[in-house]
């Protein structure tokens, strides 16, 4: 069994080249990465780094301020589109490919088709979003199959609702949404007004809120909490339908925006569905509220599950020296009976960049979180594009400020990434040497997590409950094992450098299946700079002795 790595990328920022920047410039003053543009280079490396999939953020056409009216495609009222290039969760055609994304907009479906072919053909799987809660104000689908109703097209607007509507309707009300006169459009038209993305029931949302997005209807009466779900509701049969299309294509997996605030009813028959035609492909829901797993996972029949208000949270917590590390235990209890189904990360799109102002400052002051986030158990890892280089999302862009994330609503050149664009095309000094340094951690790590069992599919011991004052609560332990071979994996995530004696108990050994053997030697499998040796009976009595550079993270391999 091989542990899953996803790389999140975000296209339109990742291959753009064109550095004008221009403080919220529009797609002709920045550029646009395209797709085309993600060749076999890249994927080559992506797949050295140790990737499996790869997560292509805003792929489906969304509500944007760029004007393709001459393609056929309806322009968008700028008033209910957030930043000059929209936002990727905003969708406006549920068939359609971004047509910021290609090269030959009349093309984009078959650029996308090309990209697909190329990801297989490099060994790398395909995950797109599938966003499932809402969709653009002005929803308009001209890519749709023959035969196929828009959304809202055959609504009673009159009634507030009813189980057949796809949206939910405001009678007597009419949209005001938070800005206004935006590149001289006038105000968006919107009688009845519909409720917003968010849970939104109100025909005035804030600037905070969801505005530029509609609620969709799956069958549940927010005014009175009933559920409405036999018949089936259309919505259903009209999501159900988006996802065959896509895994037509060749999709191997959809990330499952705001699956929460779907119905869990919904996905256990959606699901279902899919999985009988495509049976390989993977759903990963984005859940947030822990005492929603179990269902989400054994009745919505979800493959993963966002994890972050357990790992995500407590590392955070314990490279900010504001929790000790014996929380990485009790979040592990709390998801271990259903830890395969748990994907772990320390970056996406919606939190901070590690490397950013408002954290770390550096991509090195946060390795020792992302190794125990990659390496302490088997279920999937996902990291996020830039991640590996220290990228710090600390530019200004437009709609979003210098917040330390990476904006997803701007069209903008990421510096980081044109040099590493040009790293991988074969210029091994466009780098900085500090990126080059986190991109060979990186590396080292996951591109060893599928090589050796014990870190794919083995087993875990946690060495801090016989280790509670190792190196003053600075240096992290475990074991990963199978019958054949264990790895012992150390994270220092103290800024200076830890001496200390490491116990490894009886128990370990017994478990490991490794009680008959008197003396162990080990190599570190990531940089290969590091031996260990040691008698058993010293190492769980006395203990081995140990000692960590500033931030450093070894993994001994002992067989």
């Amino acid at each position: 069994m091989s542990k899953v790595v996803i790389y999140q990328i975000l296209p339109r920022l990742f291959t753009n080249k064109k550095q004008s920047n221009i403080f919220n410039g529009a797609i002709e003053d920045n550029g646009c990465g395209k797709l085309n543009d993600i060749g076999d280079n890249q994927l080559s490396h992506f797949k050295e780094l140790g990737c499996t999939h790869m997560w292509f953020t805003g792929i489906l056409e969304h509500a944007t301020c760029t004007d393709y009216t001459q393609f056929g495609i309806v322009k968008d009222n700028a008033n209910v589109v957030k930043g000059k290039a929209g936002s990727p969760y905003a969708i406006k055609d549920y068939y359609d490919v971004d047509p910021d994304l290609a090269v030959n907009v009349e093309d984009r479906i078959g650029e996308f088709e090309a990209l697909v072919e190329r990801m297989h053909k490099a060994g790398l799987k395909v995950i797109v979003d599938f966003i499932p809660n809402h969709l653009a104000r002005q929803y308009v689908s001209d890519a749709k199959p023959e035969g196929t109703e828009d959304f809202g097209s055959a609504d009673d607007k009159d009634q507030r609702f009813n189980v057949n509507n796809n949206f939910y309707y405001l009678p007597g009300t009419s949209f005001k949404g938070p800005i206004s006169d935006i590149n001289g459009d006038q105000a968006w038209d919107e009688s009845p007004a519909r409720a917003t993305g968010n849970d939104c029931f109100n025909p005035s949302p804030g600037i905070n809120d969801w505005f530029e997005t509609i609620k969709l209807n799956y069958g549940v009466n927010y005014q009175d909490g009933t559920k409405h779900f036999d018949p089936i509701p259309d919505t259903w049969f009209k999501m159900r339908d988006v996802l065959k299309y896509w895994a037509s294509k060749g999709v191997d997996g959809f990330r499952c925006d705001m699956a929460e605030l779907v119905p869990v009813e919904f996905w256990n028959w959606c699901i279902v569905q899919i999985k009988l035609e495509f049976p390989e492909i993977i759903f990963i829901a984005e859940v947030y509220q822990p005492n929603l797993y179990q269902s989400y996972i054994e009745e919505g029949g979800f493959d993963y599950l966002y994890d972050k208000v357990g790992f995500y949270d407590s590392l955070i917590e314990i490279s900010r020296g504001d929790a000790p590390l014996l929380r990485i235990a009790d979040a592990w209890k709390a998801i271990e009976e259903r830890s395969s189904k748990m994907l772990f990360f320390m970056e996406n799109h919606d939190e901070l960049r590690l490397a950013s102002d408002q954290l770390f400052s550096t991509g090195i002051n946060a390795w020792p979180a992302f190794f125990v986030s990659a390496a302490y158990s088997s279920n999937p890892v996902m990291i996020y594009n830039g991640q590996e280089i220290g990228e710090r999302g600390m530019d200004k862009e437009g709609y979003s400020g210098r917040d330390g994330r990476t904006s997803i609503f701007d069209y903008w050149s990421i510096d980081s990434f044109c040099r590493y664009n040009d790293f991988i095309k074969g210029n091994e000094e466009a780098l900085k040497d500090e990126e080059n340094e986190l991109l060979l951690y990186y590396k080292s790590l996951l591109s060893q997590v599928n090589k050796f069992p014990a870190l794919s599919d083995g087993g875990l011991y946690d060495l801090m409950w016989c280790n509670n004052n190792t190196a003053s609560n600075k240096i992290f332990a475990w074991l990963r094992y199978t019958n054949e071979q264990f790895i012992l994996l150390l994270a220092n995530f103290s800024e200076r450098e830890q001496h200390s004696r490491l116990i490894i108990p009886d128990h370990a050994f017994q478990l490991m299946n490794q009680q008959s053997r008197t003396y162990f030697k080990g190599t570190d499998i990531l940089l290969g700079k590091s031996i260990i040796q040691y008698p058993k009976e010293v190492a769980s009595t006395k203990g081995v002795g140990i000692r960590l550079k500033k931030k450093e993270c070894l993994a001994y391999l002992f067989s």
